[in-house]
């Protein structure tokens, strides 16, 4: 299992800014080891953002994007209090949710 993701969501006016670091390896499948042999591939895939339980964000993820992501997006009509969650799948069948409160 992976280790949690950092969330913080606060909250300006109706709109909340919510930024997510997941620690992740994603290795594209392209690389080697000492030995010559290539990294199986193995990154995040799918990832999907709700507040109360709203999905807000679902996105796709590929190899290219760099090890343990960054992700930063805004969602209007928010409230402080809210429960936020995020919850990745990669390409081994893993899956990690962590949640926050929109302060």
């Amino acid at each position: 299992m992976a280790d949690p993701m950092r969330i913080r969501a606060s909250i300006t006016g109706d709109t909340a800014e919510v930024k997510v670091l997941m620690r992740h390896d994603m290795e594209t499948g392209q690389r080697k080891d000492a030995g010559g042999k290539t990294i199986p591939a193995h990154f995040i895939k799918t990832l999907v953002a709700k507040v109360n339980d709203k999905v807000v964000l679902d996105a796709n993820f590929g190899p290219s994007v760099s090890k343990d992501p960054f992700l930063s997006f805004k969602v209007k009509g928010a409230a402080k209090g809210d429960k936020v969650s995020v919850t990745w799948v990669d390409t081994a069948g893993d899956t990690r949710t962590d949640e926050s409160t929109i302060s």
